[in-house]
């Protein structure tokens, strides 16, 4: 995923040819035995095309990976477990992702997808710099509000013990730190910068977007605004001193 429409965490994860010996349990692969039974059409619902039933199980396959992964690393989960939470054999599991590395790297992206699209649209809404922080924070903790497992799920894998699921969430992060740069071009002064120093800016920002997602992931209901207020203001500072390192 990135500001030009490329997808690098769904590329990666079509390249995926099998899945880690770590994440497969015993009768887990393709050759496991059962009938590899796809997600049943609703009692009452209208007969579900093909392409249909395809979606609704790929879609439960990751809701059922994100509920284990509430409370375990994505490295401690198996394909056997996924499966079963989400009503499906192992060997169906396959006609979805080729491991559970590419499920892992398509959660990646389907969570940096989401946020991008918000704070893209917050900002489009705006025409001055502080209105912009106050729109993207704003943003950012209703998106950590309403996708929380995901965020939870980005945060501990972005230190974890996946290699690729690592390496996906740092590409995505400096994704957006490059979009966020190009945006600030457009503002009076700071856009005045050279182009390393709004990629220096914008990198600061989203440092600060990412921790105050962790902090929101296990903070009471009663401290979201004083980590709002924060936020915004550690924007500011970063923007506002920008400004005076390029008057010097």
């Amino acid at each position: 995923m990135s500001p030009s429409g490329a997808n690098p965490g769904g590329e990666r994860a079509l390249r995926l040819v099998a899945s880690p010996p770590e994440h497969r349990a015993a009768g887990d692969g393709p050759s496991a035995g059962g009938t590899g039974r796809e997600l049943e059409p609703i009692a009452g619902d209208a007969p579900l095309t093909r392409q249909e039933r395809k979606q609704r199980t790929r879609a439960a396959l990751l809701e059922a990976a994100l509920s284990q992964l509430e409370s375990r690393s994505f490295g401690a989960i198996s394909l056997r477990e996924v499966s079963r939470e989400a009503g499906i054999t192992p060997t169906a599991f396959y006609r979805h992702f080729e491991s559970m590395e590419e499920l892992g790297l398509v959660l990646v992206d389907e969570s940096f997808t989401s946020l991008r699209g918000m704070i893209r649209a917050a900002r489009a809404e705006v025409q001055a710099p502080g209105d912009d922080i106050r729109a993207s924070a704003a943003t950012l903790i209703r998106h950590v509000g309403t996708h929380t497992s995901h965020y939870r799920f980005i945060s501990r894998e972005r230190s974890g013990g996946i290699a690729s699921l690592r390496s996906a969430i740092a590409q995505e992060i400096e994704s957006f730190s490059n979009e966020l740069a190009g945006d600030l071009r457009k503002y009076p002064v700071i856009g005045e910068l050279d182009r390393p120093a709004l990629e220096m800016v914008a990198s600061l920002i989203v440092t600060v977007m990412v921790a105050t997602a962790e902090r929101l992931l296990d903070a009471p209901p009663d401290a979201e605004a004083q980590i709002h207020r924060r936020t915004e203001d550690q924007m500011r500072v970063i923007v506002l001193g920008a400004i005076q390192w390029h008057h010097a």
